[in-house]
């Protein structure tokens, strides 16, 4: 065939015109994958295997016009059909598939634009993310641990305590989103960049800058970053004498209070309980260093700075309150609250009426009330009051998380327990108090992801593997079980967990060993025992313990409403007496 013939025939047989049509089709077959793969979080090698398949598609489709031909009545052999009629057909079939392609695709393209726009800060709702499915919010600043540039490492407290007292008095403003102390303080040594820290903190401006101490003077310098493009907001250079550092540090935060105002803030005031003495609050930050390792060697380390710090400063409210936190958990731990208790509470009544207007002092008090006291509807209020006088305060929120799953409100403890991880994403106690609910609510896997994930920030913390044990337990994987059981942290949960993964796995030997050990050594866990007797289907074990729990005020008790591993005792009218006992306000 000669080449003039060849393309006169590519012509007859509209080869042209099915390869403008297939360019149309296939350019819309990619922008519809190009903007429907990322709206739904698909994998990207969708969008590949698309691209790839469309063209290889390209060369097979000019085959197949060449020998055949669709018409109005179907697709027929070129040779078998009447030359006028099919150039007739094919002409106005054509145009149609290349106009209403091309119009579906510059539609598309504008929705594309459009959607890509409205989901610029949209948030990666996997659990491997942050487990705080929100978006990024645009009132968002994170405090960066300042510089200590004196050249003395021994001025490094001070410098921290500067940074601390920042991300308090910013926790204050309504309507913006403060990320809390363990979380930024991630960063102190830090190489990441200001967009990579933004994405991990999930904020849209750092506050960052370094701290000169030279005998009675010091200078601060301060920077505003944008953490979206790293571009400075402003710089503002403080010079004092060292005696006004506490004032210094309400400029500060004044200074970016004002410049988010324009487009951020409204006309909140700006409060703190900020300490007298700089000793103080340096025996403080040990003590809040050691209170953050979560495990019981390391709360009572903590007792000792808080106690100096209030010697040296004893009207220090946040030192109460958070002393007084430490003593809740100390109690619990030990089995020693009727010692422990009465001190939480006492502290967390002192920092209420020392600084009436600080978050974590009523959140220290409802913890008490709710945790210890089981004067439910007070801790509930308190709790209450202390997030709203300080909405993005991280202690406030996870105490508060903490304590609403007993109630049985699962959904809204749910919802909370994330807003405290996403105000302290690299904290380990919202991880953890999250995995719980998420536990309770039956979603095995996320639960176990906010586990690894709080276990991997703080390995030490106690109770640090339950979750994990109990989701590999319920998905029927004993060795995963065991091997986290023999990985906890805390040596009376370490026997907990032990029982019960060591009876999942059939060793009847080995579970009725580690029962015992845990009984013979009960360290404040008499529900726990209750728990595994209740899985090992010993009801009459079970509900003895649980009175003996209820008896010695456990407050493992406060979990009746939701706990799974009690399941089968829940329909014994037994169960419903402890409940009743429990007094738990109506829902």
């Amino acid at each position: 065939m000669k080449s003039g013939n060849f393309f006169s025939e590519l012509k007859r047989r509209n080869v042209y015109k099915v390869a403008v049509a297939y360019a149309v089709v296939g350019w819309l077959v990619m922008q519809v994958t190009s903007t429907v793969v990322p709206a739904l979080h698909l994998p990207d090698a969708i969008t590949t295997a698309v691209v790839m398949l469309t063209l290889l598609g390209f060369p097979i489709a000019l085959v197949l016009a060449w020998a055949f031909e669709l018409t109005p009545e179907g697709i027929k052999r070129t040779e078998d059909l009447d030359r006028s009629a099919r150039k007739t057909a094919t002409n106005r079939i054509w145009i149609y598939v290349a106009v209403i392609g091309a119009a579906l695709s510059v539609g598309l393209f504008f929705v594309g634009r459009y959607t890509a726009r409205n989901t610029t800060f949209e948030h990666d709702a996997s659990p491997a993310r942050t487990e705080a499915t929100t978006a990024i919010a645009q009132k968002s600043i994170a405090v960066l641990p300042l510089l200590n540039e004196s050249g003395d490492p021994k001025d490094e407290y001070f410098s921290d305590g500067l940074s601390e007292e920042l991300i308090a008095a910013l926790a204050q403003i309504r309507e913006l989103k403060v990320i809390g102390r363990s979380s930024s303080f991630r960063f102190k040594d830090r190489k990441e960049e200001p967009k990579t820290i933004g994405e991990k903190l999930g904020v849209t401006t750092l506050l960052e800058g370094t701290v000169r101490k030279q005998g009675e003077r010091v200078r601060i310098v301060a920077e505003l970053i944008n953490a979206a493009d790293g571009i400075e907001l402003w710089t503002r250079t403080f010079d004092r004498e060292l005696k006004d550092i506490f004032a210094v540090q309400q400029e500060i935060a004044e200074a970016v209070a004002s410049s988010l105002k324009v487009t951020l803030l409204g006309s909140d005031e700006l409060s703190s309980a900020t300490p007298k003495n700089t000793e103080a609050h340096n025996a403080y930050l040990q003590g809040h260093y050691y209170f953050h390792r979560r495990n019981l060697e390391d709360y009572r380390r903590a007792f000792g700075y808080y106690d100096e710090a209030i010697r040296l400063d004893p009207d220090y409210a946040l030192a109460y309150a958070e002393r007084s936190e430490a003593w809740t958990l100390v109690g619990d731990l030990t089995g020693e609250g009727k010692t422990a208790w009465p001190k939480a509470r006492s502290d967390a009544e002192k920092a209420v009426a020392i600084a009436p207007g600080l978050a974590e002092a009523h959140a220290a008090l409802g913890w008490v009330r709710f945790f210890t006291e089981w004067k439910f509807t007070e801790g509930l209020s308190e709790l209450t009051r202390a997030r709203e006088l300080a909405p993005a305060n991280p202690t406030a929120n996870d105490l508060l998380a903490r304590v609403i799953v007993y109630l049985g409100k699962l959904d809204e403890a749910e919802k909370q327990a994330r807003q405290a991880v996403e105000l302290d994403p690299l904290a380990t106690s919202p991880h953890n108090n999250l995995a719980r609910i998420l536990w309770y609510e039956g979603k095995l896997d996320e639960a176990d992801a906010v586990a690894r994930k709080g276990a991997e920030l703080q390995p030490t913390a106690a109770s640090s593997r339950r979750w994990q044990v109990l989701v590999a337990i319920r998905r029927g994987d004993s060795e995963s079980a065991l091997r986290e059981a023999q990985a906890e942290p805390d040596e009376s949960y370490r026997r907990f967990e032990l029982a019960l993964a060591q009876y999942a796995r059939g060793d009847q030997k080995a579970a009725d060993a580690a029962l015992a050990d845990l009984m013979a050594n009960n360290r404040g866990l008499d529900y726990q025992v209750a728990q595994v007797y209740a899985v090992r289907g010993d009801k009459e074990k079970a509900f003895e313990w649980l009175q003996i729990a209820l008896d010695n005020h456990d407050t493992g008790m406060l979990a009746l409403l939701v706990e799974p591993l009690l399941k089968s005792l829940r329909d014994d009218p037994r169960y419903k007496t402890l409940i009743a006992k429990m007094n738990f306000p109506t829902t």
